[in-house]
């Protein structure tokens, strides 16, 4: 949210709380509603213990649970736009299909770093 004179976005250290109020809900929002982000932070939970254990140097962890974040953060992004889009209307519009295929596309390609990252960290070791 832009800061303005009408604004509700936090400007002082003690507004920062009301900020990650509305964090902690979109995170929850995301948890209850989405199905596909509910599966993505499962995976998360399995995977990225294994990453911090594969990962040889802190370079390495970073880039295998941080491509796993990744995919977390867009999956809540893509949710948030499809929202918008449904806001307007459940008939078919183009740039409505344009908008989630946009946001659907992002998420495959997340997925498409993580098996590109945790490929080229962990197949030379096995190769």
């Amino acid at each position: 949210m832009a800061d303005s004179t009408d604004s509700h976005a936090p400007r002082s250290p003690f507004r920062v709380w009301r900020a990650l109020s509305w964090s902690l809900q979109g995170l929850a929002s995301s948890w209850r509603l989405e199905s596909s982000f509910r599966l993505e932070v499962y995976l998360f939970a399995v995977l990225a213990p294994l990453g911090l254990w594969l990962g040889e140097t802190g370079v390495e962890r970073a880039i295998l649970v941080g491509s796993l974040m990744l995919v977390l953060i867009v999956e809540v992004v893509n949710s948030a736009v499809e929202a918008v889009v449904d806001r307007f209307g459940s008939e078919w519009h183009e740039l409505a299909k344009r908008a989630k295929d946009m946001g659907s596309a992002a998420v495959f390609l997340c997925d498409l770093n993580v098996l590109l990252c945790w490929g080229l960290i962990l197949l030379p070791r096995w190769v």
